[in-house]
């Protein structure tokens, strides 16, 4: 049973909120806000990360360690944090977490060395890691399986996607009006007020039997992801058959056949062998991981295209993805109706062949500002499919588990959603630096990403099999 204040679900008493109530909107707008504003945290200082460098003495060799830093401990820490969610309470960790990320932002605007700056983002990695699990299963667990539940997944999902975009935007404004420091700053207030007014309205929820720590387990697939981001960092700095890449791709792949060995033998596993069996959950969880990766390496793609091949500046690169966010909005505002009229697998199938339409369509980007119009109108259709698919996803890989496995559930879901973000850039990177010709290069790349949209289309359609 999940209790939360203003609304009570029982799976076994059958008693379900039929529409929402103004208490359980008020649970709806805090967790979303928390959510939206962990989001703008992935790409509000992508923008602002020469002038930080410039600020702070950072040499040019160590500046991608500001992002490096955060997506490590991000998508690294989500699964274990999942689990201590269910362990020690969803809400407790919730909470712990915002005050982690509001101390840490603010330490990082403070910040007078490249030292203080990355210690910084570590902790904002880690805040972002418990919190982001911590507040999905608080919503599941919320929101009963059903229309309710798709309602909620799908504001997350558009704000989620939305708020990836908006920091793009941001980080531009803030850097290019005020200062790079407010790109920190700016999480404080937000993290404040949800802490102030969170533990009024959210109360706690747990598991009724807590379950074990599967410490083997969680020390594999932490080191494992680990691992596995930083080798994805090395490859997009130094190339994919870089020795670097390459020996730490491969510990990481060994860590995880370790962990999925532990899993297959421990009493109390972190994610339970039969759970990974679930088609639901495994080929839902790819087909995010292939929707975060696709449609956030995109816009680094759309990005370089806007600023390298167009000559655009960073604050009207940002602004240009306005339609991208307008799009998102859009799309995970009808996902539940798309759901609730066609299935969660169709959905996916719909928004998929939508995205990779309008992924397509972007090769006939030309060297003037004449093709804006063709960026605009792709990347508007894109967000909307993409964000179908993302939608589909998440509930898809959270329907039919338990209340006991929702944190685990939801830290998969927010696992592949980090480590999905985190492969892209790296992945897109290399393809369009292997041709001289950037316009060339972005070319093959987008031609790339759109061959990936349509593995995850093949994917549900030949594996994925729900009611």
């Amino acid at each position: 049973m999940s209790v939360v204040e203003g609304a009570r679900v029982d799976s076994g008493a059958g008693e379900v909120p039929a529409r929402l109530d103004g208490r359980l909107k008020l649970v709806l707008v805090v967790l979303l806000v928390a959510q939206f504003m962990l989001a703008v945290d992935f790409s509000i200082l992508n923008v602002a990360l020469p002038v930080i460098g410039d600020g702070l003495g950072f040499s040019l060799s160590n500046l991608q360690w500001i992002a490096t830093s955060f997506a490590l401990c991000a998508a690294g820490f989500t699964l274990l944090f999942g689990r201590v969610a269910d362990l020690f309470g969803r809400r407790r960790l919730f909470l712990v977490g915002l005050a982690v990320l509001g101390l840490s932002s603010l330490v990082g605007g403070l910040a007078t060395s490249p030292e203080m700056l990355i210690a910084a983002r570590v902790f904002q990695g880690l805040a972002t890691a418990a919190v982001t699990p911590a507040g999905l299963s608080l919503l599941t667990t919320a929101f009963p399986e059903g229309p309710l539940r798709e309602k909620a997944l799908g504001l997350n999902g558009a704000l989620m996607s939305a708020g990836f975009t908006t920091g793009a935007i941001l980080g531009g404004v803030l850097t290019d009006l005020l200062s790079w420091r407010w790109a920190f700053f700016i999480n404080v207030p937000v993290a404040l007020a949800v802490l102030l007014i969170a533990p009024a309205v959210i109360k706690e929820s747990r598991p009724s039997a807590r379950p074990k720590l599967d410490v083997p387990g969680a020390t594999a697939v932490t080191l494992g992801l680990l691992a596995l981001v930083y080798g994805l960092t090395q490859a997009g700095e130094h190339g994919w058959g870089a020795a670097s890449a390459l020996g730490w791709l491969a510990a990481g792949v060994v860590l995880l056949v370790v962990f999925y060995a532990i899993e297959s033998r421990s009493s109390a596993p972190l994610v339970p062998v039969s759970v990974l069996k679930k088609k639901t959950v495994a080929w839902g969880n790819i087909a995010g991981l292939i929707a975060f990766l696709t449609e956030t390496s995109l816009v680094f793609l759309m990005t370089l295209y806007l600023q390298e091949v167009l000559d655009f500046s960073p604050l009207t690169a940002g602004l240009s993805f306005g339609v991208l966010g307008v799009g998102t909005v859009i799309g995970g505002s009808v996902a539940p109706r798309v759901i609730g009229a066609v299935g969660t697998r169709s959905t996916l199938i719909v928004g998929g062949v939508l995205q990779a339409v309008a992924t397509v369509s972007l090769v006939l980007l030309g060297e003037t500002s004449a093709s804006m119009w063709l960026l605009l109108v792709a990347t508007f259709a894109g967000g909307v499919g993409n964000m179908l698919v993302i939608v589909g996803f998440m509930v898809t890989a959270t329907t039919g588990l338990p209340d006991h496995e929702q944190g685990m559930a939801t830290g998969l879901a927010t696992m592949t959603q980090q480590i999905g973000i985190t492969m892209g850039t790296p992945i897109m990177s290399a393809v369009a630096a292997a041709n001289t010709d950037i316009h060339a290069g972005i070319t093959t790349a987008v031609i790339v990403n759109t061959a990936i949209v349509v593995v995850g289309i093949l994917t549900t359609v030949l594996f994925l099999r729900t009611k």
